[in-house]
């Protein structure tokens, strides 16, 4: 067996490497803080000499997404990284990805806003990448990070969730993952697919060439006929259905006797982690509830917690309050759900989070 490869990287750093180990095939970008380390890592490790990745920078955001879409067309395993503007600039190449039903893996490296904001680290993006983020009734399946190692080992997860239901996927992280330098386990090497693999996967719906023994593969979202295109958009709900059965990934800490449970993603999750230790050195039985895929969201779980008698819900984030309204969903009533936020760029502490557990939940 291999020797593992372990390095201590950035989130962002770290991206490149998991792309290039896992195959990708291209990766068209442009750059932005506080992202662009992803690009200028594979600028420098020169992918397409050893893998024959490409890599290019685009001329703008609006550009990227539109090569995503064309690589994704044919098959291959493409991907772009941005942060929240230029992500916005991206939302209708991604309605026509989703339209499409097209695989390829987006990297949001949230910053703060709203318009230009700030560079520092934010979780206001959450509306946009969770409710579809662009026009019609679409959804992108969102995974979380919360570490550096799982900014590696997401890219590998998001690609191969996105084939497997032929659906955008993102990574939404934030600047703190992005810029953090931690210990990182790499994965092994894997080759690129060939064309003839890539043909045996995707030859009902890529346009890679038409052989002479099968239907032209027509790539589009665009349907003019109402009674077709309402077929479409039932077909993509039963796939978001299926993915709500069968994808939701999160991590339960200390819930399993917790009067009083937080939820909280990302970089938040991290830092309510220490929350939940302090709170239960005082007593108080706090758990912690990290959603890994915010679409689909772990609506099932946090329904249980709240039958079970769950206290209260605090729904810690980094902006003014967009997750909390899918835990208020979840709950459904049966337990008072709040907020708590910093916005900005400002990052709360495992205090002022146990603070505010106590005067918006416990003693209120």
């Amino acid at each position: 067996m291999a020797e593992k490869e372990v390095k201590l990287m950035k989130g962002n750093e770290v991206i490149a490497h998991a792309a290039i180990r896992y195959g990708c095939d291209g990766y068209f970008g442009y750059p932005i803080t506080p992202q662009s380390e992803v690009m200028e890592t594979l600028m420098e490790l020169k992918p397409w000499e050893t893998t024959g990745m490409v890599v290019l920078q685009a001329e703008s955001e609006v550009s990227s997404i539109n090569m995503v879409y064309g690589g994704a067309a044919t098959g291959k395993r493409v991907m772009t990284s941005s942060s929240s503007p230029g992500v916005s600039l991206m939302s209708e190449g991604l309605s026509y990805l989703a339209g499409a039903e097209l695989p390829c893996l987006v990297v949001n490296c949230q910053r703060g806003g709203p318009g230009l904001g700030t560079i520092q680290p934010s979780q206001g993006d959450y509306f946009q990448a969770c409710k579809g983020g662009a026009h019609g009734d679409f959804h992108l399946i969102v995974l979380a990070p919360n570490s550096v190692q799982e900014m590696h080992d997401f890219v590998a997860d998001a690609f191969d969730l996105a084939f497997k239901y032929r659906n955008p996927a993102m990574i939404l992280a934030d600047g703190a993952i992005g810029q953090m330098m931690e210990k990182v386990t790499l994965s092994p090497q894997r080759p690129r697919k060939t064309d003839a693999e890539i043909e045996a996967e995707c030859h009902s719906w890529a346009a890679y060439g038409k052989p002479a023994d099968r239907e032209r593969n027509v790539v589009t979202s665009l349907e003019l006929r109402s009674e077709e295109m309402e077929k479409i958009n039932q077909r993509l709900q039963a796939k978001y259905k299926a993915m709500e059965e069968n994808e939701v990934r999160y991590e339960a800490i200390e819930c399993d006797d917790a009067d009083y449970v937080i939820v909280a993603f990302g970089s938040s999750a991290r830092i309510c982690s220490a929350t939940v230790e302090i709170a239960r050195a005082e007593g108080v039985k706090v758990g912690l509830l990290r959603p890994i895929t915010l679409y689909p969201f772990p609506k099932k779980v946090l329904a249980e917690l709240a039958e079970r008698g769950v206290k209260g819900f605090l729904s810690a984030e980094l902006n003014a309050g967009q997750m909390v309204e899918d835990v208020r969903l979840a709950v459904n009533g049966k337990a008072p759900v709040e907020h708590y936020g910093r916005q900005g760029g400002s990052i709360f502490t495992p205090d002022e989070v146990f603070k505010a557990l106590k005067d918006k939940i416990i003693n209120r």
